[in-house]
């Protein structure tokens, strides 16, 4: 045998000296033949604060113990530790492990007890015994894995001893095991089990009056360590022997004589009237078989389960949105506690059939059916016959009876709320409770909350891959991608490859392309009784009507995450009750709540990307006028907020005329004043996806006049992309309209677009549509500014002479209309013009009207350009030097620079 876990770590013929590679060894032999993702070993080896160089160092460890297995396989055996993503695998065969041979020796002795064939299984046991060389993985520094799993193992040995002790006793060994048991009792005080086997083997061997002095050692051990008084197996047999129980005694009958009392796997009557092992009570569903992740929360509900106090309840609350895996994760916890537990482990789902809560009373008394055969046996009751009290009191008094003293494991499963769970809580009594639900029960006293996000991106895509089989595993891409669509919940991901695995004809990337349509993602996800939908609407239908509405319109956010103005301009509420709705249906997990630290809102709202489909579905199927009424109160509000914050930033600047007042105390001006760009920046992706909204509902007027709001943030920014595409929408909106004005407008918003990208062609072509537009709805500022911008792209080209006869046709034009604004547009052009000519004196002329001109606009952003762009011609004329003037880089527009015009292929920059 090559490795050895169950005692100090070792490897044969040579192991690590270091006791970080020896732990990295024994976790990856604990988990054998099973991948052990980078993320766990370095948990393992460094807790939750890893150096920077974690990754490296780790490699380092791996790539010493190759070196090292190799050596020890003298190079004639292939490389038993692969790189396998997400970590690494470590292959052994099975006589290669002492783990693995105990786990088949354990196996083969309860099976042969189960037969009553108590001489086999007293050899396998004892051989299973004989493996171990002390306390398991011993020797080396234990992370939360290695410490689970010691704590697993070292139960297991006493588990198997105490089924050994359990097999000799019925062989007729009393005698013999007396020396054993006493120093066993002395060693584990407090294992009621050891104690029961003593007393018989004393009662057995004559020694009735050393019998009764064990019980009472053990009961002052219990009640000055604990505080509890014995258990009912070690009570009943005290009462047993001091009755002197024929039953008891030894019959010379090996394969017939009665049970010693309580021996772990060995739960037989204590009055020896059964013919078969009883077992504990076990109601648990099977573990899933290609369990993935998870890795932290079973260390917490592990370390919590194997610490939980004797003789008082502990709970573990396990919350989450629907499909996130909190049953799976309990069931597994309950499957792995076996040994803590020997007085039964039983799950009880607290929704009926339909879905809906069951009442307390119920829960109790499914739990009590569930418990009663066993218990009814051992205490050597006919209770099994006898009918269940209907009033709930009774009920908790009986549950609180048949649960005292016991070491067992409740699983409450799917519980709604506090009052449904709390009488349940109370009637049990030394047990320890596991509660799933949807929600964060707060409420409940002394409990220990988890709550269960999402699974990470390498524990989905694993997850995809274990249950996809070789199509998930052969397109990384694809399956990347239908982790993501799938928002990483794993009863999404589990339907997804079991749809794949099940349709041979389907590909992933096939997947991929039904599962992008954020409408109908859901319906993809769905396979016999599989319906992630369906799951889905359960915690949908939890919250009231109320809750439920507000559901489904935060729908209709521009993007899954939304700032809290958002939701209260949805709802077309005020912010307090929109601050109520939204935080009910984060309690309930049908929203998130995400902290940004360092935004203008702090605070922001989101959807999981399958709840916003289910928000999306519920609202066209319930509901859809509730849709476009929200999606105008959102444009609204997103318009107001974009124009104060364009206000801001660029105070002359033409707009669309447009309503867009929303409901009073929606909108947050102040935050917008003192940081206009900053709103922008924050909010810029949910603006442009709401003139995408807004067209798509029809609302041209309210989609023309959102993407011209954002035109100056688009060009200060450079977002050509963003410009171009809400654009194109708004000029489709105004031509739908029929509205000239609005046409134009953004025509000459594309023109500007287009000459920031050099297509002086195009950009031409659009100043002088818009410009025709605007003189046909009679805006002569409109046009005016039309025949500067149309100037500005000729001037680039080098036509100055052309570029001159258009400004002074533009500031004619602004004049008449009194636009003070564009005036300054146009004396700048024709600045421009002049110094270009070499007329530096009317330049500067040019300049101070432009500034005047500006001022009695109220446009400071203008006004100061006119006073820099004079101050460095004004500072190259007075340095004396020849041509100083042309080498200045001037701006043609406020933050648009024109360098030295030298020839017509210059550009504005």
């Amino acid at each position: 045998m090559r490795y050895r876990v169950l005692g100090p770590v070792h490897m044969t013929p040579r192991t690590p000296s270091a006791a970080k590679p020896r732990a990295v060894l024994a976790t990856l032999l604990v988990q054998s033949n099973t991948v052990v993702s980078t993320h766990t070993l370095i948990d393992e080896l460094w807790g939750a604060e890893p150096p920077r160089t974690a990754t490296t160092t780790l490699q380092v460890y791996v790539s010493q113990l190759r070196k090292i297995l190799l050596e020890n396989t003298g190079g004639a055996a292939a490389q038993p530790l692969l790189t396998q993503p997400p970590g690494y695998l470590m292959r052994v065969a099975p006589e290669e492990l002492d783990l693995t041979v105990f786990e088949s020796l354990r196996a083969e002795g309860r099976a042969a007890y189960g037969r009553q064939e108590y001489a086999a299984a007293s050899r396998a046991l004892s051989r299973a015994l004989g493996l171990w060389t002390g306390p398991a993985l011993s020797g080396i520094p234990h992370g939360p894995s290695l410490e689970t799993s010691a704590i697993r193992l070292n139960e297991l040995r006493a588990e198997v001893l105490e089924q050994r002790i359990s097999a000799d006793l019925r062989l007729g060994q009393h005698q013999e095991l007396v020396g054993e048991l006493m120093a066993l009792a002395h060693e584990h005080p407090l294992r009621e089990t050891l104690r029961c086997h003593l007393m018989v083997a004393l009662y057995r061997s004559g020694r009735q009056s050393d019998a009764l002095q064990v019980y009472h050692q053990a009961r002052r051990s219990l009640v000055d360590e604990l505080g509890v008084e014995p258990g009912p197996v070690l009570s009943r047999l005290h009462e047993r022997i001091l009755a002197s129980d024929p039953s008891l005694a030894w019959h010379g009958e090996p394969e017939r004589g009665p049970a010693p009392v309580g021996g772990s796997g060995d739960h037989r009557p204590a009055g020896g009237s059964s013919g078969r092992p009883a077992g504990p009570p076990l109601w648990l569903p099977p573990t899933v078989a290609d369990f993935t992740g998870r890795e932290n929360e079973l260390v917490v509900g592990a370390r919590l389960l194997a610490r939980a106090p004797a003789g008082r309840t502990t709970v573990l609350a396990l919350s989450g949105r629907a499909g996130v895996g909190k049953t799976t994760l309990a069931v597994r916890l309950a499957h792995g506690a076996a040994d803590r537990f020997p007085g039964g482990r039983v799950l009880v789902t607290l929704r009926d059939a339909g879905g809906r809560a069951v009442d307390p009373r119920t829960a109790m008394a499914t739990l009590l059916r569930r418990l009663r055969g066993p218990l009814a046996q051992e205490w050597g009751t006919d209770g099994d016959a006898a009918p269940l009290p209907s009033c709930e009191t009774e009920l908790a008094e009986l549950l609180h009876a048949r649960t005292k003293g016991r070491t067992m494991l409740v699983v409450l499963d799917d519980a709604v709320s506090e009052a449904q769970v709390r009488p349940v809580l109370a009637a049990l009594s030394d047990c320890a409770v596991v509660v799933t639900s949807r929600q964060v029960l707060g409420a409940l006293e002394n409990v220990r909350h988890l709550t269960l996000d999402v699974l990470s991106r390498p524990e989905a895509e694993a997850l995809l891959t274990a249950c996809g089989g070789e199509r998930m595993r052969d397109d990384p891409e694809a399956a990347g991608e239908i982790a993501g669509l799938c928002g990483r919940l794993p009863l999404a991901l589990r339907v997804a490859a079991a749809g794949l695995a099940a349709r041979p004809h389907w590909t992933a990337a096939g997947l991929v392309r039904r599962l992008r349509d954020e409408r109908t993602r859901l319906h993809a996800l769905a396979l016999g009784d599989l319906d992630v939908r369906s799951t889905l609407l359960t915690a949908y239908h939890d919250v009231g009507e109320e809750a439920r509405h507000a559901f489904r319109v935060l729908g209709q956010a521009a993007l899954p995450d939304f700032a809290p103005w958002t939701a209260t301009a949805l709802l077309g509420t005020d912010p307090a009750r929109a601050e109520r709705l939204t935080e009910e249906l984060v309690a309930a997990h049908l929203l998130e709540a995400r902290r940004r630290p360092g935004r203008l809102t702090p605070v922001r709202y989101g959807f999981h990307t399958l709840l916003r489909s289910l928000a999306l579905g519920t609202l066209a199927e319930e509901c859809p006028e509730e849709g476009v009424a929200a999606v105008e109160r959102l444009c609204r509000a997103f318009l107001t907020l974009a124009r104060h914050a364009d206000a801001r930033m660029a105070p002359g600047r033409d707009r669309l005329a447009y309503d867009a007042e929303p409901v009073p105390g929606v909108v947050p001006r102040h935050v917008v004043g003192s940081s206009p760009l900053r709103w922008f920046q924050e909010e810029s992706a949910g603006l442009s996806e709401a003139v995408r909204q807004a067209h798509a509902a029809g609302l041209w007027g309210l989609c023309s006049a959102l993407a011209s709001s954002a035109a100056g943030y688009y060009e200060a920014s450079a977002l050509w992309d963003e410009w171009q595409s809400t654009h194109d929408l708004a000029l489709d909106a105004a031509r739908a309209a029929g509205d000239v004005h609005a046409e134009a407008v953004v025509l000459r918003s594309l023109g500007d677009l287009a000459w920031q990208r050099h297509r002086t062609s195009s950009a031409l072509d659009r100043y002088r549509l818009a410009r025709e537009l605007f003189t046909r709805h009679g805006d002569r500022a409109g046009a005016g500014r039309c025949l500067s911008a149309e100037a500005d792209v000729l001037l680039a080209l080098g036509r100055a002479d052309r570029a001159g006869r258009a400004y002074a046709r533009a500031l004619a034009e602004c004049r008449s209309a009194g636009d003070a604004r564009g005036s300054a547009e146009a004396l700048r052009g024709l600045a421009l013009v002049a110094l270009r000519q070499g007329e530096q004196e009317e330049a500067l002329a040019h300049l101070d009207a432009c500034e005047s001109a500006a001022r009695s606009a109220g446009d400071g952003r203008w006004t100061e350009y006119a006073r820099r762009t004079a101050s460095a011609l004004r500072m190259a004329l007075a340095s004396g030097e020849p041509g100083a003037e042309h080498a200045v880089p001037l701006e043609v527009r406020p933050g648009v620079w024109l360098f030295h015009p030298s020839g017509p292929d210059q550009r504005a920059a």
